[in-house]
Parts: C-alpha cells; structure tokens; sequence
C-alpha cells in the first residue's frame, strides 16, 4: 500500500533555499519513494517559487486565509507532487523568505507562517477535493503550528514534527493569539503557550504523533538543558515518541564524478586528479599556491558554527604553514573580524561574505580538510558532502557530527574506518589540537588517502534514512 504524506515545509531545494533545511524537504520525497512513500511537498508562494510554476491553475482557493485570500497551485518539485501557497499579502516580497533585503525580519512572520500551516492542516486534513493524505509532515517552526491546527480542529490524522534546529522556536507574544484563529483552550500549558506567549515549534512538538530530529545524538541532546533551548522538559515527557534520524545527501546533485561546477572531476579511483581543484581554489581565492593543507570553512558565520573559536585559531593555523578560505555570512562583527585576519594574512587567509552553491562544490573538492567547530549540530550537511569530496572533516563532537564522522584515533585508523578527526569542547586549546592532528595526517601521504577513500566510500545517501522515516509513517498510520 502506498502512504500519502503532505511534507510542510518553509522551504525546499532547488525552488528556495536558505539552509539545510532545503536540502532535506527537497530530497525527502524522491528518497521515500522506493519505500512505498508518495510525499506532497508544500511550500509558500514565495516569488521565486512562484516563477518556477509558471502558469500553473489553481486547485483550491480561500477568501479569508487568516484574514487574506489565498490560492492552492498544483505543481511539480522534480519529478514529485508539489502544492503552493499563493497568498500576495504574505509571501509576494522581495528579500528571503523570513526577511527584508536588509535582513531585518519581517515584522509578522508569525502571522505569515500562522497562515501556511492553516492552509496545510486544510489540505492534509482533505479540505482540496482530489487531495487526500494518511500523514502530515511539518519542519521547524514555520510550519509547527500544522500538528496544533490539526489537533484542536479534532482532525485524528497522524502528523511527525522534525526539528532541524531547536534553538529557532517561533516565540511570539501573547497578544497574538487572538489572530491565530484557534479556540481559547489552545491557550494552555499542554497546548500553544509557552512562558506566557506563544510557542510556534512548543506547540506542534506538543501536538505531533511523534517527533523526529535529525540525528540520534542530537535527539539525546535536546533531552537536557544545554541543547534544549528550555523545550528539554518537553522532549523528555514525549519519551518513545522522539526519533534521531540521520540526514542524507542529495548524491545525483553532489557527486564529484559528475560535478559540473568542478576544474576536474574525480573518484575514490581517482584522487590525483583532485589536486587540480585544490589548485584552481587556491586562484579563485587569492592564496599562495603550494602542497601545505588548506582548510576551508562554509557556513552561517555565528556563535552557534564556532566562528569565534575560528577566529582565535587563524594565526596558530598559518603558523603551522597552513592555510583557510572561508565562505559565509552572518554576524557583522565576525564577519569584520574574518577580513581582519585576511588582511594580517594575505596569501594565506581568503574571506568570501555570502553564498554561492557552485562555490561551495569548489571548495569541498578543492580543500584538504573542511573546519566544522560548531557548539551545537542537530546534523550539519557540510561534513557529509566533505566526506562525499575527499575533503576530511574536522568536527566537533556534537550531534550529527559525531553520528556522522568516524575520529581518526588508533583503532579506527588500524581498521581503515576512520574520515576525519573529532574534538570535544570548543574553545581555543580543543581546536588547536584538532588542527594540529590534521595537518599531521596530512602530512603522512597513506593515512590522509586512507581517510580521504574510507570517506568517500561511506554511505551518505538517503537509502536507510529513507527507510526509517518509511517505517516511522506506516507505524504511526497503523495505529491511527
């Protein structure tokens, strides 16, 4: 029997992206569907996402979408059923999707994402005539208010909450509930409030059949207060009903055989021909060329990812002959500091402000190792395409990290399982040693090949994280 889920999501490669977020809503439908899985993704009508359908007619309509009209729009993602969310007065800006072009969020982001999830607790509960769905699948805070919606309209559908990052909670005032347009009672302890407002992500974690995060060691994490973000009492009430499941990769899109963003296309048979990425990346950014290792980093440049601990390191990494070229965006303050160590190191440090997704191919073919010292990390995407590209990560033993990332001790060495090398605490003495770890590797031409191959051999694909989101719906819909 094929299961019909109604995947609600804030965003989804390659029609939207902000973060890995994307990626996961994009490739969780063509990773489910050899498993008996048909999943409908819906979206906002954000403008790009809008261009992309075209023509598209619409399959349902609402005159007061709390309290705007709005359309349903039937299309495609891939090769997959997609649904959109036209509402103008909500989603038809210009800027990102949760903010101006100035990055200053938008000032009723509650409101806006308040009315996605209405609109798909309609269409997941089968309000759209052709439409119908045994589960619904809601990401993050944006679209948490899907499992509540469902819940106090006394729909018994199924529904699975996924946090991709608990410290985003979607916590507003409580004069907002008024707009809601729940009944009075959701305003409750067991239901949306939360420390005398309201809880976006509180409330669907409340609401949802079962709760899934991205990674097994991050679903033990969130259990206590220093990676809770206060939800800690929450997750540990839900029990049995919270699930760590490792994301994959997309491996059609990131293959460094077939990378058409690459200098040179390469394999786990064929790894010389890597230098000549490293090579063109070394011109790209401006650094010395030469064999030392070069360290890249590609992330949101904030307290979270480590950037400080970063920054105190640049001087102690040149030092040690080797060199970094960092692309990103996030806080001001950082990212003054990273040009700052770019101008004290010219030639061996090299800072690109923003996103490029071609770039970032660049990089993991082209660098040694890829730096990822983050304080928390539910997943992280960046490691396994690390691991996908012969560049070694180099990670902070936390969530997804340490489920992903085999340390380069003794043991795992003498059994060809290691890819990378991990570290504890991040402060300043634990990266440092880590950096001196790497380069020593690097500097042994077989162990650092060892590493470079027993990565690119490991199975970073959805297959059997396919399969246990699979077995997770038909559980819950059998118990209906």
């Amino acid at each position: 029997m094929t299961l019909r889920v109604l995947s609600i999501a804030s965003e989804a490669a390659p029609l939207i992206k902000t973060g890995g977020l994307a990626d996961v809503a994009g490739a969780l439908p063509a990773a489910l569907a050899p498993h008996g899985v048909e999943m409908t993704t819906i979206l906002p009508g954000y403008p790009k996402v809008m261009a992309a359908l075209g023509k598209a007619k619409p399959v349902h309509s609402w005159p007061s979408l709390l309290g705007e009209p709005a359309r349903l729009i039937k299309g495609k993602l891939g090769a997959h059923p997609l649904l959109v969310v036209d509402a103008p007065a909500f989603f038809a800006r210009d800027g990102g999707p949760y903010a101006d072009g100035g990055g200053r969020d938008w000032g009723d982001n509650w409101r806006r994402f308040a009315a996605f999830a209405r609109a798909a607790a309609d269409v997941a509960a089968g309000a759209v005539k052709g439409l119908a769905f045994d589960l619904a699948h809601a990401h993050d805070w944006q679209a948490a208010m899907t499992p509540a919606y469902l819940r106090y309209d006394g729909v018994s559908l199924p529904s699975v909450m996924t946090i991709h990052n608990m410290a985003f909670q979607g916590h507003y005032g409580a004069d907002i509930f008024g707009g809601l347009g729940l009944p009075r009672e959701a305003f409750a302890f067991d239901g949306v409030e939360y420390h005398g407002g309201v809880g976006f992500l509180k409330a669907g974690l409340e609401a949802a059949s079962a709760i899934t995060t991205v990674s097994p060691t991050y679903a033990r994490e969130i259990r206590e207060a220093q990676f809770g973000m206060g939800l800690e009492g929450l997750i540990r009430s839900r029990g049995a009903r919270v699930h760590g499941i490792v994301n994959g990769i997309d491996t059609a899109e990131w293959n460094p055989e077939t990378d058409p963003a690459l200098a040179q296309r390469f394999s786990v048979r064929t790894l010389p021909r890597r230098i000549a990425n490293k090579r063109a990346l070394e011109a790209e950014f401006a650094l010395d060329s030469h064999d030392g290792p070069l360290f890249v980093v590609i992330t949101r440049l904030t307290w979270q990812k480590g950037m400080d601990v970063l920054l105190e390191v640049v001087d102690h990494l040149v030092g040690l002959g080797g060199r970094l070229a960092v692309l990103g965006s996030g806080d001001a303050a950082l990212e003054g500091a990273l040009h700052a160590a770019a101008a004290r190191h010219p030639g061996k440090v090299s800072v690109r402000i923003g996103y490029d997704e071609a770039l970032s191919h660049r990089m993991q073919a082209g660098g040694d190792a890829i730096l990822v010292p983050s304080r928390f990390e539910p997943c992280g995407l960046t490691q396994l395409y690390g691991l996908a590209y012969g560049c070694v990560p180099v990670v902070s033993r936390t969530g997804g990290l340490a489920d992903t990332v085999v340390d380069a001790n003794l043991a795992a060495l003498a059994a060809g399982a290691a890819t990378g090398v991990q570290f504890n605490a991040v402060h300043y003495s634990a990266l440092a040693d880590a950096i001196d770890r790497t380069i020593s590797l690097y500097s042994q031409t077989d162990v650092w090949r060892g590493l470079q191959r027993a990565g690119m051999k490991s199975d970073f694909s959805w297959s059997r994280s396919g399969k246990a989101y699979a077995d997770l719906y038909a559980a819950l819909v059998e118990d209906r």
